[in-house]
């Protein structure tokens, strides 16, 4: 499987392909950008292992590649959060109509105003649930100040928690279809559950009672 991207994993391109990938899935989720990752770190830990013949080229370095990831999904959270932000009539009438967008702006909202925005670091591992805050953020008029600190925690999560599925599986099952598929399920799997979390009531959600 890496033999047919072994080229782009054993080039500097392929940091650019990361961050594009991840940066512009903010705005289209159907964006491999986890496989991506998960695959380039897959690659990293079998020349780490020096399997032969399997990668034929240098890959990529895994904090290079963490950092590039996050990087990127830091950046593709805030033109998110800047568009949203600036609004206009066509976005407006779109969150109105979005039920999942209108209850994540509400429910963001609460969390960020008491200081606490791990729905933000949740959500990134959801299908579309970075989107969705992103733009509910910036559709409600969050301040930056409230909003980067947790997307930047959240970038930070997502990265390292891809990388190190792929690297550890690539080291404990070799650059294989399997190690590919196990580290892809464990990221699925963390996806169901986060889009779990996000979607039913939470504390967050609820008003304090005084004691």
């Amino acid at each position: 499987m890496l033999e047919s991207v072994g080229a782009l994993t054993g080039s500097p391109w392929i940091y650019a392909v990361v961050a594009l990938s991840v940066l512009f899935d903010v705005f289209v989720p159907v964006l491999p950008s986890g496989v991506i990752v998960i695959m380039s770190a897959t690659a990293a830990a079998a020349a780490g292992t020096g399997a032969a013949g399997q990668v034929p080229h240098a890959v990529p370095d895994i904090m290079m590649l963490m950092l590039c990831a996050a990087t990127a999904s830091v950046l593709g959270d805030m033109v998110a959060f800047r568009l949203a932000w600036r609004g206009g009539e066509r976005l407006d009438r779109a969150i109105a109509r979005s039920r999942r967008l209108t209850s994540a702006q509400e429910r963001l909202g609460t969390a960020l105003a008491r200081g606490g925005g791990v729905l933000v670091v949740i959500a990134r591992f959801a299908p579309a649930g970075r989107s969705i805050v992103s733009l509910g953020a910036g559709a409600a008029h969050r301040r930056v100040r409230e909003f980067l600190p947790w997307s930047a925690l959240a970038g930070v999560a997502w990265a390292g928690y891809s990388v190190a599925l792929g690297y550890f599986g690539g080291q404990w099952l070799g650059a294989t279809w399997l190690a590919t598929g196990v580290s892809l399920l464990a990221l699925f799997a963390a996806g169901a559950g986060a889009a779990f979390l996000v979607r039913r009531p939470t504390t967050a959600s609820r008003p304090t009672t005084a004691s």
